[in-house]
């Protein structure tokens, strides 16, 4: 039964994959369309800046925005020092 799953993800994964290369297959286009007017293309630094700078700071900005917003209460967080147990 194990083998026949694993075929069955297999054969799904590369379906999947084959039609999202055939559905992409304009992205790969050598000719360009009527009324294309694309942009400058973005330099090494603006594309990690935008692509992997920005992503991270905006992450840390959210949680450091949650962390600092935090407004419950010492009592209601689980610590090691506010575990109650019962004595048998």
């Amino acid at each position: 039964m194990d083998k026949k799953n694993a075929l069955r993800t297999g054969a799904l994964a590369a379906g999947t994959t084959l039609m999202m290369l055939l559905m992409s297959s304009p992205a790969f286009a050598l000719i360009r369309d009527d009324g294309d007017d694309p942009g400058t293309g973005l330099s090494v630094v603006e594309t990690l800046g935008l692509y992997v700078v920005l992503p991270i700071v905006l992450f840390a900005a959210i949680a450091g925005a949650v962390m600092v917003l935090d407004r419950s209460k010492e009592e209601h967080r689980v610590t090691s020092t506010n575990i109650r147990t019962k004595n048998s």
